[in-house]
């Protein structure tokens, strides 16, 4: 029985470059997170996880904006069991970005309001526009973030700058977000996506199985208590030990000192 392949993403597509790829949010004008871009979005996740060219990944919405939030339109008509079934697909749809076991970077440009906000804070790293905006004002609308904002956002700039954020709905300027850490890096808005490439970049001939376990450590560790944590982490530092890379990552301080090591990424 032969078997439909899946169409082809109409929003969401996957550019890959030199060991970087881009998941590059199109649905103009404002790259409203509907519930087929979601959908768009988790798959692109998931290929990236699984595609060994890819090394890096970039979130890009484009030049004028990264993402302005939920399509309101489509949520204005939803019931609460309407919203029950939607509300889990939404969540995974995002941790299956904050999952991408490899190293991301969200590259933002103009607004990253709601869930775009939210899509930011599953990367590991942001790059901003001097021009961007962050936000979270799903109050404003007689809701709550509800793709990891309360969450992740709290996780990342601590509990009470997330409640200023969060219960007033305000914009969050470029410079702000630098200085709690809500963005990582600002510069001139026609250098953000090469400038987020460069970071992506770092990694394309990094130690992967070393990178990604640092990743899982590191997450999965702020989820639990100190001392499983640790255990998280001795883990994944012994499993190492049976990758190539740290062989040949040992070796080659060995005979050659620091940082000159050739990794091949298995």
């Amino acid at each position: 029985m032969s078997v439909d392949p899946a169409p082809a993403p109409e929003f969401v597509r996957l550019e890959v470059a030199d060991g970087v790829g881009t998941i590059r949010l199109d649905r103009p004008k404002m790259n409203a997170l509907n519930a087929q871009v979601q959908e768009e979005i988790r798959a692109v996740a998931g290929e990236v996880s699984l595609r060994d060219d890819v090394k890096a990944v970039v979130l890009y919405g484009g030049e004028r904006v990264f993402a302005a939030g939920a399509d309101i339109k489509e949520m204005a008509d939803m019931s609460y069991t309407d919203m029950v079934k939607r509300s889990t697909g939404l969540t995974t749809a995002f941790t299956a970005v904050a999952r991408i076991p490899k190293p991301v970077v969200a590259a933002v440009t103009g607004y990253a309001l709601g869930g775009g906000c939210e899509l930011a804070l599953c990367a590991d790293f942001r790059i901003a526009a001097e021009d961007a905006t962050f936000g979270q004002p799903e109050v404003l609308l007689g809701i709550i973030p509800g793709a990891g904002g309360t969450q992740r956002l709290s996780r990342l700039v601590g509990p009470s700058r997330a409640k200023d954020i969060i219960f007033s709905g305000r914009f969050v300027k470029a410079d702000e977000a630098l200085a709690i850490g809500l963005a990582d890096r600002v510069v001139p808005a026609d250098q953000v996506y090469a400038e987020a490439v460069a970071w992506a970049g770092q990694f394309t001939h990094a130690a992967s199985y070393a990178v990604r376990a640092a990743k899982e450590a590191i997450d999965r560790g702020l989820e639990v208590d100190l001392e499983t944590g640790l255990e998280i982490e001795r883990q994944q530092f012994a499993a190492l030990f049976a990758t190539e890379d740290r062989s040949i990552g040992m070796s080659s301080f060995v005979e050659n000192g620091p940082g000159k090591a050739r990794f091949e990424g298995r």
